[in-house]
């Protein structure tokens, strides 16, 4: 699977870090994770085997979440907002994810929810559509206000397919701390305890000495202060005092002023080894630290963060310590005194015994989201009533194979100017069915993006789709740029600068000289001239072969351009379409898409037709680069053989 995960940490990195861990896991078990993270660089997480994708960053200082800061400190404007959404949609339409994972969102970052929910609704409009999933940890701080836990629920019956709640509810379960109702519980995965290191293995005799970290920002220097006061009391007890990287220069000096070098030290990777190894911790109780206590069985002085109305670890702290597994000091109460005295207590405690709690849920979120992407129908109810009976055109892809007649078909797609998420839908459905797919551009309005864009797509070859497709039809007549309304001369020197164009945007490579008539119209004096203007090929309607050009036509557009510019009538599509292949038309079936337009509809048609057409053993597909080689006689109405259409199949 291709997996996209989105995660901002504004305080610590506690958040980046579980995300990250689930993101190794995936990666580990074979699949392709994009990690998007808004916050500070970390330069402790691990991202081996991921794709890390950093936005501007964003962070809080003390507990305003409500005011995001810059890297620089300053309040984030509407320019680093609009930066960090278009990075995010466009890595989304790079990744093509098959997973999309928001962390902690929506039952958090409400600050951010135009880019998570803009991320979201962009990857439920794909086809086919990812899995959406939220990923919380054990605890929420749920808000006071209580329309904003409707808000989120709503959301997540909305928009999510699953919420992973990487905890064990042996230990605490989501209700703990947050309402959940009966569609909410519907959705829950728990996966057990998402844990970023390994075992470690250390006897008791060999524990010695107080190991004392406060997490990776300045929140924790309330905490930093009064160990390094405790130090100062009894430096016979063998402390070491690790300040995060967020914790300012002066102030890291400060701690250590007065004790002997090397006791303050900066946050270190070898932080589960040092743990293992000390007789006592002492710590807040994030979410990785409560994970780290309980692999490595270390007695515990846990000094929750509380400020703001923050509640998760404290509640956390109190199901540790009824399991007899740490002591809480209050942060109200800590002063350098009853720290030492929490401490001194505490190493007296018996040893904590091996955990029974589930904290190997990284792997366990790996095959629930790898079950989950395979037993989710993620079709929306409406797409799923509009899909039309097959059964018509099975029946004549049936009897089509039983005189053994094999039905060639190919595809065109119309009016391609630049690069877009529509483009992206359509090229990713073309890989997904291996089918090679003809996209007919407007030379005189496409851009470097869109060349550039193609030239990435190795199943997609480009036709010259008119010159500007402008309607020179005189009032009254259908819509005609290449009609017989206008001088032939004209339409000369148009047709010729439309294939210098083309050839300039898109070189031999990716460009096949095949002319695209737009709305299909073409007055028959240019038709015969278009060999001498350099074509070798024109696909349009049905109709008489031309000399000198290879043919191939569409018979099929979805698309009701007349009447509710959405998807034409299913049973009238299929009915077309066995028609067609009843007809034993002379040259292969023909299926027209216009990328532009398209909704979900239309888009689900299209993927439930190709789905039928390639399940059937009649069909073979078309390659646009065999369609139009150039012919063996003058009257180019021989097609290719089935076997040299078949070779489209070849990767």
């Amino acid at each position: 699977m291709r997996v996209l995960i989105a995660v901002t940490h504004l305080l610590g990195a506690g958040h980046l870090t579980r995300a990250a861990s689930l993101a190794r896991a995936l990666a580990g078990a074979g699949h392709a994770v994009t990690l998007v993270s808004g916050g500070a660089p970390s330069t402790l997480v691990k991202f081996a085997g991921v794709r890390l994708v950093q936005l501007p960053p964003l962070h809080v200082r003390g507990t305003d979440f409500g005011k995001l800061l810059d890297a620089d400190g300053y309040e984030a404007g509407s320019d680093t907002f609009a930066a960090r959404m278009c990075a995010l949609l466009e890595t989304l339409v790079a990744a093509r994810p098959d997973v999309v994972v928001t962390e902690l969102f929506p039952f958090g970052r409400r600050a951010l929810a135009p880019e998570f929910l803009a991320l979201v609704e962009a990857a439920r409009a794909v086809r086919p559509r990812p899995l959406i999933l939220a990923s919380i940890r054990d605890i929420l701080v749920a808000p006071e206000k209580l329309y904003r836990i409707a808000t989120a629920h709503d959301r997540i019956a909305a928009l999510y397919d699953a919420v992973l709640v990487h905890g064990d509810p042996a230990l605490v379960a989501l209700d703990a701390s947050w309402p959940v109702d009966r569609r909410l519980a519907s959705k829950l995965r728990y996966t057990g305890y998402v844990d970023q290191g390994g075992a470690v293995a250390v006897g008791e005799a060999s524990r010695a000495g107080i190991l004392v970290s406060a997490g990776s920002s300045a929140a924790g220097l309330v905490l930093l202060r009064a160990a390094a006061g405790a130090a100062r009391l009894r430096p016979d007890l063998g402390w070491c005092i690790l300040a995060g990287h967020g914790v300012p220069e002066a102030e890291f000096r400060d701690l250590g002023q007065g004790l002997p070098e090397g006791v303050v030290a900066r946050a270190r990777p070898d932080y589960r080894g040092l743990l293992a190894r000390a007789a006592v911790s002492v710590s807040p109780c994030g979410y990785n630290t409560a994970v780290d206590l309980l692999v490595t069985a270390t007695r515990a002085v846990l000094v929750p963060f509380e400020a703001g109305r923050e509640t998760e670890q404290r509640l956390r702290a109190e199901c540790l310590s009824a399991r007899g597994r740490a002591r809480i000091l209050a942060e109200a109460d800590l002063t350098p005194e009853r720290l030492l005295e929490t401490v001194l207590a505490a190493g007296g405690d018996p040893a904590p015994a091996p955990t029974d709690i589930d904290v190997w849920g990284a792997a366990r979120a790996v095959a629930i989201i790898e079950e989950l992407a395979k037993s989710t129908d993620r079709a929306a109810p409406a797409l799923r009533a509009a899909r039309p009976d097959w059964r018509p055109l099975r029946a004549a892809l049936d009897a089509a194979h039983a005189c053994g007649r094999p039905v060639p078909v190919w595809w065109r797609d119309d009016d391609a100017v630049t690069a877009t998420p529509a483009l992206d839908r359509l090229l990713h459905l073309s890989e997904r069915f291996a089918f090679r797919l003809l996209v007919a551009a407007i030379p005189a309005r496409v851009d470097a993006a869109l060349a550039e864009r193609l030239r990435d797509a190795p199943l997609a070859r480009v036709a010259v789709h008119g010159l500007s497709h402008a309607n020179h039809a005189p009032v009254g007549a259908k819509p005609a740029e290449f009609g017989p309304h206008r001088p032939l001369s004209v339409l000369h020197a148009e047709a010729t600068e439309a294939l210098d164009r083309a050839r300039a945007s898109f070189g031999p490579d990716t460009l096949l000289p095949v002319f695209v008539p737009p709305w299909n119209r073409l007055a028959p004096d240019l038709a015969a001239a278009l060999p001498d203007l350099g074509y070798g090929g024109l696909s349009s309607v049905p109709g008489l072969p031309v000399a000198g050009l290879m043919r191939a036509d569409i018979h099929l557009d979805p698309f009701d351009w007349r009447g509710t510019r959405s998807l034409a009538d299913p049973p009238m599509l299929v009915a077309t379409l066995a028609h067609a292949i009843a007809a034993d038309l002379s040259g292969p079936l023909g299926l027209l898409t216009h990328h532009l337009v398209h909704d979900e509809l239309v888009w689900a048609f299209l993927e439930d037709l190709l789905g039928e057409l390639l399940a059937h053993p009649a069909t073979t597909l078309g390659d646009p680069r065999a369609l139009f080689l150039p012919p063996v006689d003058e009257l180019a109405g021989a097609w290719p053989s089935p076997a040299t259409a078949q070779r489209a199949r070849m990767p």
